[in-house]
C-alpha cells in the first residue's frame, strides 16, 4: 500500500511538471503568518507585497500578544499544501528555525529557512519550496526584500532535482 501511495505520488508530480512547465510563484496567493517577534516584518512584507501587485494573505498573529509559533505555522503550511501549488507561505519568527521545524512536519510542506538571495533561489530551483521562512531577527529588511524576489521569481528546475523531491514525497507517504 505504501509504495502504490509513493509512486502514485510521484506520478502526479511529473504530470504537474509536465502539464505546467518550471514553475514561478509570482501569480500564486501569498500566505504570510508569523510570531510576535515577526509581526513587525509580517506587516512590511504585507505592505510590500500590496506595492508589487502580489495578492497576500495575513495568517496572523495580531499584534501586542505573546504567541507560539506552531499555531500560525501548522495552519499556514496545511494550507498551502492543500492548494495544490496556488498559494505559497512566507513565515517570520525571531530567528526563522522553530517555524521551518514545524512546517515541514506537514506532509508536503517544504519550507526553507532563507538568510540571503541565493539561498532562495536555490531552494526553489533545487527543492521546490513552497514555503519561505524569513527571521526577522537575523535578516535587515533590504536583504529581506532580495529574498522574497528571489523566492517569488525563481522556478523549479526539475530533472535530477525532481528525482530527489519525489524521495521526500516517497518517504514522507511511508512515514505518516
Amino acid at each position: 500500500m505504501r509504495l502504490c501511495i509513493a509512486s502514485l505520488l510521484t506520478i502526479v508530480l511529473r504530470v504537474q511538471i509536465a502539464k505546467f512547465g518550471h514553475r514561478s510563484i509570482d501569480m500564486t496567493r501569498l500566505l504570510i503568518a508569523g510570531d510576535h517577534r515577526g509581526v513587525d516584518t509580517l506587516h512590511r512584507i504585507l505592505n510590500w507585497c500590496t506595492d508589487r501587485g502580489y495578492e497576500a494573505v495575513d495568517m496572523g498573529p495580531p499584534a501586542g500578544e505573546s504567541v507560539d509559533y506552531p499555531d500560525y505555522a501548522v495552519p499556514l503550511a496545511e494550507r498551502v499544501v492543500a492548494s495544490d501549488g496556488q498559494e505559497t507561505g512566507v513565515l517570520i519568527c525571531g530567528w526563522g528555525n522553530g517555524m521551518a521545524i514545524i512546517a515541514n512536519k506537514v506532509k508536503g510542506a517544504r519550507a526553507a529557512l532563507c538568510m540571503d538571495r541565493v539561498q532562495a533561489e536555490y531552494s526553489r530551483w533545487h527543492n521546490d519550496a513552497n514555503i519561505l521562512v524569513l527571521s526577522a531577527e537575523a535578516t535587515g529588511w533590504g536583504m529581506m526584500q532580495e529574498i522574497l524576489e528571489a523566492f517569488l521569481k525563481e522556478k523549479f528546475d526539475g530533472g535530477r532535482h525532481l528525482r530527489r523531491v519525489e524521495k521526500i514525497a516517497k518517504y514522507e507517504s511511508g512515514h505518516s
